[in-house]
């Protein structure tokens, strides 16, 4: 039998598809979808066992709708809780999945589920990608972030006490299921912090969405639409660039190259990672404005919604710019010492450069420690 079918599938509020060749698939958003996490399975993956891999916070609240809806099409789940948080994103638990998964006589044959926020997504694709040289695997994003970003284009991977994300692989989901009624769960600081990745996208590819993000504070009617609108432009960029190799994904890391930096610096937790880019994304922007041409308005524009969402735009007292600038010395996109930075030269217009230097760097991260 086959590992995967082609067959309708429940009605979704918006499907966004992601054009991989034989790695396409759907990302779903709508209300109520966790409950039909079964048959959304069923009806692309043909196998009878799966592991669902959540964590010590997401797993009380929904593990075990998804776990029923599996049953009723007999899928025998086996669930793996993993203690919340950032710090599980390393090599030991990646491990104690894995045998755990053993343990339980899970095989090639089996598929895996990753219901949680990124640190879940991250790590349980991560672990999908070379549990058995690998296995398909469905994300569940509960957060804004993950249903938004993490969720989407196929990145997984673990920390090291060096960087973020260091330890990983390219490995595309079977399916992404973003039902938003797991939002309403969300401490408001966790919400917050994933419109940290929206702000970002309307930065370097949609201008005008950042009206529809404003609205978003007092009109959740507008998140389907504006999580769809997110998830499209997300999967365009991965379309055109999925391994990062053209400086086309790279755009997506606008942000984020000073962001990884300051959130290993502040140490993983002390910063939500939607924290740290908002801090990234000012210093960029600054960058921008000094050498790209950005229009000093359109940054403004920027920081007030950071602010409007109420993101770090200072720097907290205590992390050194000399240990963000090593940390970021660590990162993916620093090679043969010159660094693949992301500007915009307008709203909507962003572009990779490598003629920002230390010294640059090192004076958007000072500027970082006066308030905007």
């Amino acid at each position: 039998m086959p590992d995967t079918v082609t067959a309708p599938v429940p009605a979704a509020s918006h499907t966004v598809r992601v054009e991989l060749s034989d790695r396409s698939y759907d990302i779903m958003v709508g209300y109520g979808l966790l409950s039909q996490t079964g048959s959304l399975a069923a009806q692309i993956i043909q196998r009878k066992k799966c592991a669902v891999v959540t964590d010590s916070h997401v797993g009380p609240l929904y593990a075990q709708t998804v776990l029923d809806s599996l049953k009723t099409v007999g899928i025998e789940p086996t669930l793996i809780t993993v203690p919340a948080g950032e710090p599980s994103k390393s090599m030991a638990v990646v491990e104690d999945i894995n045998r755990q998964m053993l343990r339980a006589g899970l095989d090639r044959k089996a598929f895996l589920i990753a219901l949680g926020g990124g640190v879940i997504g991250d790590l349980a694709g991560f672990v999908a990608s070379i549990f058995m040289r690998g296995i398909p695997f469905i994300q569940i994003p509960t957060t804004v972030l993950s249903q938004v970003d993490s969720s989407v284009g196929g990145k997984t991977g673990v920390n090291t006490p060096e960087g973020k994300n260091l330890i990983g692989t390219f490995s595309q989901p079977t399916r992404v299921i973003a039902d938003i009624d797991t939002l309403k769960s969300l401490p408001a600081r966790e919400f917050r912090e994933g419109f940290a990745e929206v702000i970002k996208h309307a930065a370097i590819r949609d201008g005008a969405m950042l009206s529809t993000i404003e609205k978003a504070l007092s009109d959740p009617a507008v998140l389907p639409e504006l999580i769809a609108q997110n998830v499209a432009i997300k999967a365009r960029v991965v379309e055109a660039d999925e391994q990062e190799t053209k400086d086309i994904r790279a755009l997506l890391n606008f942000g984020h190259t000073l962001g990884h930096a300051i959130e290993a610096s502040a140490g993983y937790g002390e910063l939500f990672h939607g924290e740290a880019v908002s801090l990234g994304m000012v210093a960029a922007t600054h960058l921008s404005v000094q050498h790209s041409g950005l229009p000093l308005s359109d940054g403004e524009k920027i920081i007030r919604l950071l602010k409007l969402y109420q993101l770090p735009t200072q720097l907290p007292q205590g992390i050194s710019t000399a240990s963000i600038l090593e940390h970021m010395k660590h990162d993916k996109k620093f090679s043969e010492g010159s660094i693949r930075f992301v500007l915009l030269h307008q709203l909507g217009n962003a572009f990779v450069t490598k003629d920002i230097t230390l010294a640059h760097l090192t004076s958007a991260v000072e500027s970082l420690r006066k308030a905007v």
